[in-house]
């Protein structure tokens, strides 16, 4: 099932949290490459990742007008994960007071609520992998074992 519905802008990429307050990522230092995952996304990994999240995602229109009613999508953090070599991303999921927030409170089943965050977290993936496959060449960046002088 395809959810048709306009491309949301793209995240501000300035997340209310920064990734050093994230448990389950070690960014090294302050590099964190926002400002080139930005102008990657402008130049349309965000519109392509959308559009393929999109085109099979299971959210329906309903679902989706949360999301939009909420902003969740401004929510979305993508940085450069160092450590583990790749983007890495945090999804936002719906508060606990999102019925009384959203235009659609009457939506009260979980697996509602528990679709819509599996698909912000499925859409946070698409983006990384579209960054990473199709505009990103960060590796090449990294030093090589044969680049290392020899002792």
């Amino acid at each position: 099932m395809a959810l048709d519905v306009p491309v949301p802008d793209r995240p501000p990429l300035t997340s209310s949290a920064a990734a050093e307050d994230y448990d389950d990522v070690d960014v090294q230092g302050d590099e964190y490459r926002r400002d080139e995952l930005a102008t990657a996304l402008d130049d349309g990994a965000w519109r392509e990742a959308f559009e393929t999240w999109a085109a099979e995602t299971t959210l329906d229109e309903e679902a989706w007008e949360v999301v939009t009613d909420l902003d969740l999508v401004a929510e979305f953090d993508f940085f450069w994960d160092s450590f583990a070599g790749r983007v890495g991303y945090h999804a936002p999921g719906l508060p606990e007071n999102w019925q009384e927030r959203a235009v659609h409170p009457d939506i009260e089943s979980w697996e509602t609520v528990s679709s819509i965050n599996a698909g912000l977290t499925e859409l946070g993936q698409v983006v990384c992998d579209v960054l990473g496959e199709e505009y990103l060449d960060w590796e090449a960046e990294e030093v090589d074992a044969d680049d290392l002088p020899e002792f």
